[in-house]
C-alpha cells in the first residue's frame, strides 16, 4: 500500500460514512448531497497542505490511504445486480487502461439533443474527451484507494485531486476553442471564447456568412480569394493538423474540380446563380464532391462535430483482415482469419477427474419421502424451518411433525379431491405447477413434499405479478408443454394474483388454462384413517422439474429423477459433512438451484433446521442473515456474492456480531469469476468477527448438472488454496496463460473445490465433437454421475446434445461407456484436481473469432466510476448478430441525477476501458433511465427481454453511442474501378456474345396516318385560332374547386378572346418587343392558361412560375425572384392578390422588392383587341421556357421551341388517343415538365376537355380527384406521386363510405403518375390495391418518365402491353451491373417499367464515362433523341460546354453521327416477350435513378432511395427518411411519428439495417419531426436542401447521433 502514514478515522465516523455509502448506493441521496455530507464528516481528518485554507479541503484533496484491513470497510456498493462484484484489482486495471488511452485522446462528438429531452442544460456542442483534471492520477496505485476505497473521487481523482476546478474550466475552454478552430476553417478567433452552452450556431467573424449556403441562396455571393487567404493565415495559428482532407473512405477520383484558385472554401454556387452551368465538371455524377478545397466543412456546429467525428475515425483501426468468403455474390465479406501469433493450447490431453467414493452410510434413508416420514414420526417436535417477517422477527416455525402431516394431507387431496372419483384431475406422474412467493418457504415445502408423496411431479415457478410479466409468457409455454392443468399456491398468494372484474384469475399471457389449488390445511379435507401415501425406494421416475431460462429467453424444464435427487442430497451431505439437527441459514431462492437442494431437500434428509431469510427482508436489512447466524449459532449459511456484498456495504461496526459458529459459508455463485472480490472483501471485514478463512466455500452448479463442484470446509490451519491469475487475451482465444507482464487485462479466479463424490468430470471443446481439451485449454465442464438432470422435458434433440454426451479422446475413442452431462460452465481442472470456472456458456460472445464473457465485460464497465453513474449496478451485456458476426451491446441504467455530460463521459470511458482490457470494440452502448430495464422476479435484469426490446426498438434509451466504424471490420473491400476497355474490344465483345446494343424507339411519327387537323399548323397559337373559328363553343378547360363543383370553364372562343386582351395589354402597358420574356406567377387555374396564350399572341416568351406561399414567404419568395431574374423576364404578370403579396412587408424581409420588373395584374383586362396577332416567322424560335428546381437543388431552365412544343403535343395525342370527344382529369402542378404541357397545351392541340384539379385543393378534400374522375366518367387521368400518397394516406379507411356514395373508378383505363424518378412500386401497388374495391383496374395504374432535356420520354398511354416488373440484385446494381433475380430472393429490388416510349422518341443506353453504347440489360445513362427534345439550357452565363454535353452528345464509337441528349439518369433496356401494337417485340425501359443523386461510397454507386426504403421498414415510427453524404460520411435523417422517447431507439436499428442490407456504415443519424424533410411539387425529396439545413443547423432535430 502507500508509504505515507494514513490518518486513522474514528470508528463512529467510519460507521457514518458507511451509512452514507449505503444511502448513495440505494439512490436515497444524490451524489451532491453525498459529497457534501462526506466532506463534512472527514474534513477534520484531512492532512492540510501547507498554507492552504481548510475550507478548500474539498477542492484539493491529497489521497488518504487507510490501512489495508479497513480498506474494505467502506467499499462503495455497486448495487443489487445479482452476480456482480467489483474487484479492486479490476478497478485499478480499468483506471490504468483509461490512463493509457488518455495519451491518444478520443474526441468523441457528443450527440445533440433537443431541449425537451435534456433535463439539465448541458453544454451542447462539445464535450472534452476527459477534462484535464479527469484521469491523470488514476494510474497511480496509491491515488486509487481514497476514503471510499475506490478511485472515483469527486474530482476524478485527478493527480490526487490537485487540479482545482478553476484549472479544469480553463482547460475546458481551451479545448473547446481548439475543437472549433481545428474543425471549421471559417470560424475566426472570436470563437475561442465561445464556450457558451447555447445551441446557437457557433460561427463568428466574417467568413462565417460566406460559408452559409442558406444565405448564398438569397444573394449570390462571390467570395474573393484575397479574403480567403487572409482568413487562412489567421487560422494557421490554431490548427496545424487540419489541412489534410478528411479520410477518403470512398476513394474519390474527381477531387480535382475542387481545388480552385483560392486555397480557402469553395462555396457551392447558389442554384440560381449557377444553375446547372456552374457545376465545374462537364459530366454528371459529381454531386459528391467535397464541400471545400481543403476538405474543411462549411461553418456550423454540426460541421464541427462531423469534422471531429471524421478526425476520430482517422485514428488507425485494428488491422484489417486478410481473407474473404463469398456471400453468394462477388460482394466479398471479410472472414476472420486466425492471427498466426495468437496463443495456442500446448499442454497434454487432460485426464478426467474422479470424485471420492460416495460412502453409503447405514442410516441414510432409501428416499427423501422416507426421510420425511422417519423424522415426522420419531421427532415431530424438531424444528424444520423458521420463516422471518420483514422486520426480521421469526414469523413461524414449521416442525417435522407438521411438515409430515400437512404433506400427507396435500398428497391425499391432490389425488382424491380434484375431479371426480372416476375421472381424477391429477394422477401419479402428472405435472403440477408450484406458485409460491419468496416469503413463504413453509407452504412451498409442504406442497413440494405433498407432490412427492402423491408421486405427482412438481414444477416450481415464479409468481406471475402482472398479465404481461417479463418472461412469464415463456414460463407459460413450459407449463403448456409439460401438460400442467393444476397450479398449487398459498392462500395469501392466491388473494394477491391479478383478478378480472368477476373475481376470476385471468389467464396469463401464454399460459395454459390452469385450476388454482390452495394448499393451506384449513382448505383441505382430512385423509381417512386408513389412507397412507405409498412410500417406496427412490427409482427412475421423475421427481421434479426445475425451470431454466436460456440465453434467448426461452424456458426449458430440466427433469430430475427420484434416484438423482436422492443421490445428489447424499453427495451434498458428504461434501458438506452435514449432520443431524444442524442449523443452516438460507438466503437463496428455495424454489430452484442451490437454495432448493440445500434448504428444501438435503435439510430434510438430515433433519436440519433451516432459517429462511426472504428477499424482502434482505432489501430492508442487508445484515439480517449475519444477525440470524449469530442469533441461532448457525453452522452453515447459503448465500450469493450479492448478499456478502450487501452485508459489507451495510456493515456498521456492530459489537455483537460473532460468526465463529459458522463452519461453512456456501457461496452459491462461486462459479462467477467476479465472486472472488466479494469473498475476499467479506473475509477481510469479518475476520475480526470470528469468521475463519477456511469457512468460505464457493460452489459451482447448473440446472442441468445440479451441483458441479463445491469447496470442502478445510480443517483449521491448512493453507487456503491458490488462485489463478489468467490473461484475458489468452482466455479470449480459449487458452490458459498465467499472466506475467500485462497487468491490465487479467482475470483472477478462485477454485470451486473438487469434483462431487461419486462423479467423474472432464473438460471438452465447446464446438463440434465433444473432444477432451488439453490441460491448458478452456472448455465446457462435463460430469458423469447419477446426480444430474436427465432431460429437457419434451425436447429429445436438445436432451441428446446436453445429457447424453460421450466425450472422446484425441484418437476418437469414447472415454467412458456412460453418458456425460454438459454443465454449461466454462473452465478447467487445475493442479491438485481443483476446478476453476471462467464463465458460462450462456454469457459467451464470439466476436471476430475471439470469445468474450458477458460477465467480464460487465465487471469492466462497472469499474469505470460505477457509483457516480450506473444506477445500482444495473447493467446488461449481450450480443446481436449484424453482418455475419456478433456485436457487443451494453445497456446500463443511469442514475436519475446524472447530466448529459456525465453520461457521455462515462460512455466514452467505458468504450476505452473495454477496448483496453478486452481488446474488443463495443458496437452499441445505451443508457436507459433508472428502474426501466425489465426485471426478473428476484430483481436481477431480464437479459433476453432487454435484448428483445433493443432489437424491436422499444427500449427507449436516453443516451446511445454506436461505434460501427470501430467495430465492423468485415465489410467488403472498397471497389476499385477497372480501367476502361477501348471501343474496338467492346464492339467485338458485343458481336461475340451476340448481345444487342441497347436501343429502342417509340412509333415513327412520319408513318402514322391520321386525320390530325392540327398538324397543318406550325404554331400552337394558330391551332387555337383555328379551333376558335371551327368549334367556338367546345369546352376545353373545366376548373374544379375543393368542393368538387366547377369553379370556371373555358371554351375555345373564350380562351381566344381573353388571350387577345392579354396580348393587347402587353403591347399597350408593357411596351414589350417580340421575343421578350414574361414571368407568369399564377395559382393553378384558368388565368394561367389565358396568360400563356396571351403571351404567344403578343410574340412574348412565357415562363410559368409557382407563386410564393403566403404562409411561407421567406423560403418560397426567393425562388420566385431567382427564376424571374435568371429567366431575364422584363415583366411579371399575375393576379391582384399576388401582386400585393410581392410588394408586401413580409416580402421585403425576404427579397429586395425594389428590383422587381414591372408587375401587371390581369384581373381587369382592357376591352380592346390588339391591332394584329403576332405570327412567328421561324418555328425553331422559342415558344416558352421551362424552369424547374431539381432534387439536388439546381435550378435549370430549358428552351422549348415551337417545333418541339407541337411535336410534344402530337406525341402525347397519339400515345393517349386524345380527341375532342375525350375528357381527361389532370391533378398536377402546372409549372414545369409534363404537368405544364398537359395542363396548358394538350387540350388546345388535341381538342379534348381537360378537367383541372389543383393538387393543393386535395389537402382540404382528399377525395376531390377520385370523385371528379368518377363523376365525369373519365377514362384517362394524370396525377403526381404526392397526390397518390395523399389519397392512399387520407382515404385509406374511407373506401367503404366512398363506395356507398357511389364512387366508381371502373371506367379508368389509364391513371398515369407523372414523374422524373424511378417508379415507386410500393406506392402504386398500395394505391391499386386500396381502390380495387372502387372498381379501379390494377392494370390502369402506370407511370411516365421525363427529365430536363426531354420533358416526356415514356408515358404508358392506352394501347400496348402492360408495364412489366423485373427484380434485380441490388448488390450488382452498386457495381453498375444489372443482374436479374427471382422475386423474393435476398437483396432483390423490384423495378417497374416507366411506361411506353412515346412516338418519335429514340433511346439508347450509353456509358456515362466513355460514351460508348451499352449492351441490352446493362446499366448506363439513358440518352434520348426526339423532335420534342428541349433545345438547350437557358442560363445567365452561357456555359457552352455543359450545354453541348447535355444536348448535343455523340457516341464515342458505333453510330457516331446521331446527336443525342443526355438525361442524366441511369437505367437499362430489356426486350420483353410481349408484343406492342405494331407487332414488334416490346422494349421496356427501366429507370434506376439520377446520376447526380447517386452517392459514391466505398467505390460503389448507391441510390439514396434504396437505403431509405430499408430504413423506413425498420421501425413503425419512421414515417419518412432521406440520406445524403457529407465528407464521405453517410447521414441518415428520419422523421419520427411517435413520442420523442422513441427517438433513440431508432439509432441502432437504422445503423443495423444499413449495415446488413447495404454494407455501409452510417456516420450520423438525425431524428427529426414529421414534415422536416423537404419535398418538391412532384413529391420528390429534396435531399440537398435537407443537407444544407442540417449543416446550417436549422432542422431543430430531436436527436443527432454521431456514430463512432
Amino acid at each position: 500500500m502507500a508509504d505515507r502514514d494514513p490518518v486513522p478515522l474514528p470508528a463512529e465516523v467510519r460507521a457514518k460514512l458507511a451509512e452514507l455509502e449505503l444511502e448513495l448506493s440505494e439512490g436515497d441521496i444524490t451524489q451532491k448531497g453525498y459529497e457534501k455530507k462526506r466532506s463534512k464528516l472527514i474534513g477534520a481528518y484531512l492532512p492540510q497542505a501547507p498554507g492552504m485554507d481548510p475550507s478548500m479541503g474539498q477542492e484539493r484533496r491529497t489521497p488518504v490511504t487507510p490501512s489495508s484491513s479497513s480498506r474494505y470497510h467502506r467499499r462503495r456498493s455497486s448495487g443489487s445486480r445479482d452476480e456482480r462484484y467489483r474487484s479492486d484489482v479490476h478497478t485499478e486495471a480499468v483506471q490504468a487502461a483509461l490512463a493509457k488511452h488518455k495519451e491518444r485522446k478520443m474526441a468523441v462528438p457528443m450527440p445533440s439533443k433537443r431541449r425537451s429531452l435534456v433535463v439539465q442544460s448541458s453544454m451542447d456542442a462539445y464535450t472534452p474527451p476527459d477534462t484535464s483534471s479527469d484521469s491523470e492520477g488514476e494510474g497511480q496505485g496509491d491515488g486509487d484507494e481514497e476514503e471510499g476505497g475506490e478511485g472515483e473521487e469527486e474530482d476524478g481523482g485527478g493527480g490526487g485531486g490537485t487540479s482545482s476546478s478553476q484549472e479544469g474550466s480553463i482547460s475546458m475552454e481551451h479545448w473547446i476553442s481548439r475543437a472549433i478552430h481545428g474543425t471549421s476553417s471559417t470560424t475566426t478567433t472570436t470563437s475561442s471564447t465561445a464556450s457558451s452552452s447555447s445551441s446557437s450556431t457557433r460561427s463568428g467573424g466574417s467568413g462565417a456568412a460566406a460559408g452559409r449556403l442558406a444565405d448564398v441562396l438569397a444573394q449570390h455571393v462571390h467570395i474573393s480569394s484575397a479574403h480567403h487567404r487572409r482568413h487562412h493565415h489567421h487560422h494557421h495559428h490554431h490548427s496545424k493538423e487540419n489541412h489534410s482532407a478528411p479520410p477518403d473512405v470512398t476513394g474519390y477520383t474527381n477531387n480535382t474540380a475542387n481545388t480552385t484558385a483560392t486555397d480557402g472554401i469553395q462555396v457551392e454556387r447558389a442554384p440560381g446563380a449557377g444553375t446547372a452551368a456552374q457545376r465545374q465538371t462537364p459530366k454528371y455524377g459529381n454531386a459528391e464532391l467535397m464541400e471545400t478545397g481543403d476538405g474543411v466543412p462549411v461553418s456550423s456546429r454540426v460541421s464541427a462535430k462531423i469534422q471531429q467525428l471524421v478526425n476520430t475515425l482517422k485514428r488507425p483501426k485494428r488491422p484489417p483482415l486478410r481473407e474473404f468468403f463469398v456471400d453468394d455474390f462477388e460482394e466479398l465479406l471479410e472472414v476472420q482469419q486466425p492471427d498466426p501469433n495468437q496463443p495456442k493450447a500446448e499442454g497434454a490431453q487432460m485426464v478426467p477427474m474422479r470424485g471420492e467414493q460416495l460412502g453409503v452410510v447405514t442410516n441414510w434413508p432409501p428416499s427423501l419421502e422416507a426421510a420425511l416420514q422417519r423424522w415426522g414420526t420419531i421427532s415431530p417436535k424438531a424444528p424444520c424451518l423458521t420463516t422471518m417477517d420483514t422486520n426480521g422477527k421469526p414469523l413461524y416455525v414449521l416442525t417435522y411433525g407438521k411438515l409430515w402431516s400437512r404433506s400427507v394431507k396435500v398428497a391425499y387431496n391432490l389425488l382424491h379431491k380434484l375431479g371426480t372419483k372416476q375421472e381424477p384431475l391429477v394422477r401419479p406422474g402428472d405435472r403440477v405447477a408450484l406458485v409460491f412467493p419468496n416469503n413463504d418457504p413453509a407452504s412451498f415445502m409442504t406442497a413440494f413434499y405433498g407432490c412427492l408423496l402423491a408421486e405427482v411431479v412438481p414444477v416450481p415457478i415464479e409468481v406471475p405479478l402482472t398479465r404481461k410479466d417479463a418472461g412469464s409468457q415463456q414460463i407459460g409455454f413450459l407449463l403448456g408443454s409439460c401438460g400442467v392443468t393444476v397450479a398449487l399456491t398459498s392462500d395469501a398468494c392466491h388473494k394477491g394474483l391479478p383478478k378480472s372484474p368477476t373475481g376470476e384469475i385471468p389467464q396469463f399471457k401464454g399460459w395454459p388454462k390452469v385450476m388454482w389449488f390452495v394448499t393451506e390445511s384449513k382448505h383441505l379435507s382430512k385423509p381417512p384413517r386408513d389412507w397412507f401415501p405409498h412410500i417406496k425406494e427412490a427409482n427412475q421416475d421423475t421427481a421434479y422439474i426445475e425451470y431454466k431460462t436460456c440465453k434467448d429467453g426461452s424456458v426449458l424444464g430440466v427433469t430430475v429423477m427420484r434416484i438423482a435427487m436422492l443421490t445428489h442430497c447424499q453427495a451434498i451431505t458428504q461434501s458438506c459433512s452435514y449432520t443431524e439437527a444442524e442449523t443452516i441459514v438460507n438466503v437463496l431462492d428455495f424454489k430452484k438451484d442451490v437454495g432448493l437442494w440445500h434448504a428444501i431437500q438435503t435439510s430434510v434428509m438430515n433433519m436440519m433446521h433451516v432459517i429462511s431469510i426472504p428477499y424482502a427482508l434482505m432489501k430492508v436489512n442487508p445484515l439480517s442473515w449475519i444477525q440470524k447466524v449469530c442469533q441461532y449459532k448457525a453452522k452453515v449459511a447459503c448465500v450469493k456474492s450479492r448478499d456478502m456484498h450487501w452485508a459489507l456495504v451495510a456493515h456498521r461496526d456492530q459489537r455483537d456480531i460473532n460468526l465463529s459458529s459458522l463452519r461453512m459459508l456456501v457461496v452459491a455463485d462461486g462459479s462467477n469469476p467476479w465472486s472472488i472480490s466479494s469473498c475476499d472483501a467479506f473475509l477481510n471485514v469479518f475476520q475480526t468477527k470470528g469468521l475463519k478463512p477456511e469457512v468460505i466455500c464457493p460452489c459451482a452448479s447448473s440446472p442441468e448438472a445440479l451441483t458441479v463442484a463445491i469447496r470442502r470446509p478445510l480443517e483449521e490451519g491448512t493453507t487456503p488454496p491458490g488462485r489463478g491469475i489468467l490473461s484475458m487475451q489468452g482466455l479470449s482465444h480459449g487458452v490458459i496463460r498465467v499472466d506475467s507482464e500485462e497487468k491490465l487485462s487479467v482475470l483472477t479466479l478462485q477454485d470451486v473445490g473438487s469434483v462431487m463424490p461419486g462423479g467423474l468430470m472432464c473438460v471438452v471443446k465447446l464446438e463440434g465433437v465433444p473432444q477432451l481439451c488439453k490441460t491448458d485449454e478452456i472448455g465446457e465442464l462435463c460430469v458423469c454421475t447419477v446426480a444430474t438432470g436427465t432431460s429437457y422435458y419434451g425436447l429429445a434433440g436438445m436432451t441428446k446434445n446436453t445429457f447424453e454426451v460421450f466425450p472422446v479422446s484425441n484418437n476418437g475413442t469414447p472415454i467412458s461407456e456412460f453418458p456425460f452431462t454438459r454443465t454449461g460452465l466454462l473452465g478447467f481442472i487445475g493442479p491438485a484436481g481443483l476446478i476453476f470456472v471462467a464463465g458460462k456458456m450462456d454469457g459467451l460472445m464470439v466476436v471476430g473469432g475471439r470469445r468474450h464473457n458477458a460477465d467480464d465485460i460487465v465487471a469492466t464497465a462497472l469499474a469505470v466510476e460505477p457509483m457516480k453513474f450506473v444506477y445500482r449496478g444495473r447493467i446488461a451485456v449481450f450480443s446481436i448478430t449484424v453482418l455475419h458476426d456478433e456485436r457487443i451491446v451494453v445497456v446500463a441504467e443511469q442514475r436519475p441525477d446524472s447530466t448529459e455530460e456525465d453520461s457521455f463521459q462515462w460512455m466514452s470511458r467505458v468504450l476505452q476501458a473495454i477496448d483496453g482490457i478486452h481488446q474488443v470494440g463495443v458496437y452499441c452502448l445505451a443508457l436507459v433511465p433508472s428502474n426501466t430495464l425489465p426485471k426478473t422476479p428476484l430483481g436481477g435484469i431480464h437479459l433476453s427481454e432487454t435484448k428483445q426490446l433493443f432489437l424491436e426498438g422499444a427500449l427507449h434509451p436516453c443516451n446511445v453511442l454506436m461505434c460501427p466504424h470501430t467495430c465492423v471490420t468485415n465489410l467488403p473491400k472498397p471497389r476499385q474501378k477497372q480501367p476502361e476497355i477501348g471501343p474496338a474490344s467492346v464492339m467485338v465483345g458485343n458481336l461475340v456474345s451476340g448481345k444487342r446494343i441497347a436501343q429502342a424507339s417509340g412509333r415513327d411519327l412520319g408513318q402514322i396516318e391520321d386525320n390530325d387537323q392540327a398538324r397543318k399548323f406550325l404554331f400552337l397559337s394558330e391551332v387555337l385560332q383555328w379551333r376558335a373559328q371551327t368549334t367556338p363553343d367546345h369546352i376545353l378547360y373545366t376548373l374544379l374547386n375543393s368542393r368538387g363543383t366547377i369553379a370556371s370553364s373555358l371554351t375555345c372562343v373564350q380562351l381566344h378572346k381573353r388571350a387577345e386582351k392579354i396580348a393587347a395589354m402587353l403591347a399597350e402597358r408593357g411596351h414589350l418587343q417580340d421575343g421578350d420574356h414574361v414571368a407568369l406567377v399564377y395559382p393553378p387555374g384558368i388565368d394561367l392558361i389565358v396568360a400563356f396564350y396571351g403571351c404567344l399572341y403578343a410574340g412574348c416568351v412565357p415562363i410559368t412560375v409557382r407563386p410564393p406561399h403566403p404562409q411561407n414567404i421567406a423560403t418560397t419568395l426567393p425562388t420566385v425572384k431567382m427564376i424571374v431574374e435568371v429567366s431575364r423576364s422584363v415583366c411579371v404578370m399575375t393576379t391582384q392578390v399576388i401582386s400585393k403579396l410581392l410588394r408586401s412587408k413580409e416580402a421585403s424581409a425576404a427579397v429586395d422588392v425594389r428590383t422587381w420588373p414591372p408587375v401587371m395584374d390581369t384581373d381587369d383586362l382592357p376591352k380592346k383587341k390588339p391591332p394584329l396577332l403576332y405570327k412567328p416567322s421561324n418555328p425553331d424560335t422559342l415558344a416558352y421556357l421551362d424552369f424547374s428546381v431539381s432534387t439536388t437543388g439546381m435550378l435549370a431552365g430549358v428552351k422549348m421551341s415551337h417545333t418541339a412544343t407541337s411535336a410534344f403535343c402530337r406525341s402525347i395525342k397519339l400515345q393517349c388517343e386524345l380527341y375532342p370527344s375525350r375528357e381527361v382529369a389532370i391533378c398536377l402542378d402546372p409549372y414545369c415538365g409534363l404537368g405544364f404541357v398537359l395542363w396548358c397545351l394538350c387540350s388546345v392541340y388535341s381538342g379534348h376537355q381537360s378537367i383541372l384539379i389543383p393538387p393543393s385543393e386535395l389537402e382540404v378534400n382528399p377525395a376531390l380527384w377520385l370523385s371528379a374522375v368518377s363523376q365525369y366518367k373519365v377514362r384517362d387521368t394524370f396525377c403526381s406521386y404526392s397526390v397518390m400518397e395523399l389519397c392512399t394516406k387520407g382515404l385509406g379507411l374511407q373506401t367503404d363510405s366512398l363506395k356507398a356514395r357511389g364512387l366508381d373508378l371502373s371506367r379508368v383505363r389509364t391513371c398515369v403518375v407523372v414523374a422524373e424518378e424511378r417508379p415507386r412500386i410500393a406506392l402504386t401497388q398500395s394505391f391499386s390495391k386500396l381502390f380495387k374495391d372502387l372498381g379501379l383496374h390494377p392494370r390502369a395504374v402506370s407511370t411516365s418518365f421525363g427529365c430536363r432535356v426531354n420533358l416526356a420520354i415514356c408515358l404508358q398511354g392506352t394501347s400496348g402491353p402492360d408495364p412489366t416488373t423485373v427484380y434485380v440484385d441490388m448488390r450488382a446494381l452498386r457495381h453498375d451491373r444489372v443482374r436479374l433475380v427471382e422475386r423474393g430472393s435476398p437483396h432483390s429490388l423490384p423495378l417497374m417499367e416507366s411506361g411506353k416510349i412515346l412516338p418519335g422518341v429514340r433511346i439508347i443506353i450509353a456509358n456515362p464515362e466513355t460514351k460508348g453504347p451499352m449492351g441490352e440489360s446493362h446499366l448506363g445513362e439513358i440518352w434520348v433523341q426526339s423532335g420534342h427534345n428541349a433545345s438547350g439550357y437557358f442560363t445567365v452565363y452561357g456555359d457552352e460546354a455543359l450545354q453541348s454535353d447535355h444536348f448535343n452528345s455523340r457516341l464515342s464509337f458505333g453510330d457516331t453521327q446521331t446527336v443525342w441528349a443526355r438525361t442524366g439518369y441511369l437505367g437499362f433496356l430489356r426486350r420483353t416477350e410481349l408484343t406492342d401494337a405494331s407487332g414488334e417485340r416490346h422494349d421496356a425501359l427501366y429507370v434506376v435513378g439520377a446520376l447526380e443523386e447517386a452517392m459514391e461510397l466505398r467505390g460503389m454507386r448507391y441510390h439514396p432511395i434504396d437505403i431509405e426504403t430499408s430504413v423506413i421498414r425498420t421501425h413503425k415510427s419512421i414515417t419518412e427518411c432521406a440520406v445524403f453524404t457529407w465528407t464521405n460520411l453517410l447521414v441518415v435523417v428520419v422523421e419520427l411519428d411517435g413520442s420523442e422517447q422513441e427517438a433513440l431507439d431508432l439509432v441502432p436499428l437504422v445503423t443495423n439495417v444499413v449495415l446488413e442490407e447495404h454494407y455501409l456504415i452510417v456516420g450520423v443519424v438525425v431524428v427529426v419531426d414529421i414534415g422536416v424533410i423537404p419535398i418538391n411539387s412532384r413529391g420528390e425529396k429534396q435531399r440537398m436542401h435537407l443537407r444544407d439545413g442540417f449543416l446550417a443547423d436549422q432542422l431543430d432535430p430531436i436527436y443527432v447521433a454521431y456514430n463512432m
